[in-house]
């Protein structure tokens, strides 16, 4: 083979990798196009069913908070509102059972119960169900943290 064969030769090979990259960019371009008109296509005929659905589940989110934080208003709750003492998170309420009878001087005990609120047939969550775990099994105590002063003293007893 001489030197004009093989430099004909590479330039053909040349031009036909040059021309299969373009051929192969062409139907990449078509097949992205394709695929921004399906996802706008998309985007038209699912946003308001994506509006409608989130504007269902804050409702329901909305709904539930309120519950949960006007449930010692309610009838179907066992304990004095004036006791409930409303938190959030993790649980809804620490209830002082009996803590207004013992201030007008009605009554000598208090009980500390945590109550969570759900509406429906709401489960409790896995951080709930350890806090209702470690209540029943009596892994509950008390401190009394007393902050420095000006003196500089503090304690935890």
């Amino acid at each position: 083979m001489s030197t004009p064969d093989i430099i004909l030769i590479t330039t053909a090979f040349l031009l036909g990798l040059i021309v299969a990259y373009l051929i192969f960019r062409l139907r990449v371009s078509v097949y992205e196009e394709r695929a921004r008109n399906d996802l706008e296509r998309w985007k038209i005929e699912c946003t308001n069913g994506i509006r409608k659905d989130s504007v269902n589940r804050s409702r329901s989110t909305l709904k539930g908070r309120i519950s949960e934080q006007m449930a010692p208003l309610l009838p179907e709750f066992p304990f004095s509102s004036a006791d409930a003492r409303f938190i959030g998170n993790p649980i809804d309420f620490v209830v002082f059972d009996g803590y207004t009878k013992v201030k007008d001087d009605k009554g000598d005990t208090i009980s500390v119960v945590l109550v969570e609120v759900k509406k429906g047939k709401g489960k409790l969550s896995r951080e709930e169900a350890l806090i209702k775990k470690a209540v029943e099994e009596g892994r509950v105590s008390w401190r009394t943290i007393f902050l420095k002063d000006e003196t500089g003293d503090g304690q935890i007893v």
